[in-house]
């Protein structure tokens, strides 16, 4: 699989690198990370990296204005994105070939070539993985810096289970080229004023079934009032996740025409319970988008359920 991507890289001129919509920081650092390598190990081809941008993670990686001529011919990658409606800028299917590099479950299959890992940490441990597999590339401070970042972002700072030996070893290489990581963790973890009002609430507010799994309702209304997108509010997903025996959570962020839901889960399978609801994720993380209050009790009542092995 790896030989392929190499080839196909060498092969066209023109590569236009995609992810997902609402990047998080291995969305971002394997994006960019992926177009470092490519950026510095053949240095003569024109890489773009597209999608939409997110104010709080521009100090990671900045998006290229790319033209619907740049597709004609072109070498199209997506990285972290498990579902094609998922993908950001709808253009991708517009390239000469496509290759689709993930590490959640491949329950969408699209693209020529896939690489899909889901014992991966992230995206960005395996993009790591493409310098370890050809030792003559060259990797720069930037791309290291990226590729952290998303590793970090992905592991929750290496407390998540899906830290493995491999993230380890692959975070301690990254970590000898010389970037600032302090500023990169400040920058990374950096919460406005209103975000941490909107916290407090979260904290004083949530609720418990079984004392197994919380949950927290943020009507739009609700973190309007505290200056807080609901992107922004969805930064919170673990505001309450060391709470004594609790097992899962779930937050339900509305947005003008929808309810995001985000699920995590200690223990209980919660991409399953996504899927329901034409969601998607990993195991412990996932997440799916409900349309009314009432849908979001059937997938409280699932989570419960998962749980507990009892109907909410």
């Amino acid at each position: 699989m790896k030989d392929q991507i190499f080839a196909a890289i060498e092969r066209y001129e023109t590569i236009i690198i995609h992810r997902h919509v609402r990047p998080d920081p291995d969305a971002l650092g394997s994006q960019g990370g992926l177009a470092c390598l490519i950026k510095d190990n053949y240095p003569n081809k024109r890489v773009y990296v597209t999608g939409e941008e997110t104010e709080s993670l521009m100090f990671l990686n900045r998006m290229d204005d790319v033209p619907d001529s740049a597709y004609e011919g072109a070498l199209v990658i997506v990285c972290d994105t498990a579902n094609r409606e998922r993908v950001s800028d709808g253009r991708y299917m517009n390239g000469d070939f496509l290759i689709k590099i993930d590490h959640h479950p491949n329950e969408d299959p699209y693209g020529d070539v896939m690489w899909v890992k889901p014992e991966a940490s992230s995206v960005s441990e395996m993009i790591a993985e493409l310098y370890d597999y050809k030792p003559d590339l060259v990797m720069s401070p930037e791309a290291a810096r990226l590729l952290y970042a998303g590793i970090v972002g992905d592991t929750g700072r290496f407390l998540f289970n899906n830290t493995t030996p491999t993230t380890f070893k692959t975070a301690a290489k990254l970590v000898e080229k010389p970037f600032d990581r302090q500023a990169l963790h400040d920058k990374l973890y950096e919460v406005t004023l209103p975000l941490i009002r909107l916290n407090g609430y979260i904290l004083a507010h949530f609720e418990m079934v079984a004392g197994v799994v919380g949950h927290m309702r943020l009507p739009l209304d609700l973190t309007s009032s505290y200056g807080v997108s609901p992107e922004e509010a969805s930064q919170l997903i673990n505001s309450f996740s060391n709470v004594a025996g609790i097992k899962a959570w779930v937050f339900f962020i509305e947005e003008s025409d929808q309810i995001r839901v985000r699920l995590r889960s200690k223990g209980p399978v919660v991409n399953a319970i996504a899927a329901k609801f034409g969601g998607g994720g990993h195991p412990m993380a996932a997440g799916a988008t409900v349309y009314s209050w009432e849908e979001a009790d059937r997938v409280l009542a699932e989570l419960v359920q998962a749980a507990t092995g009892e109907n909410a």
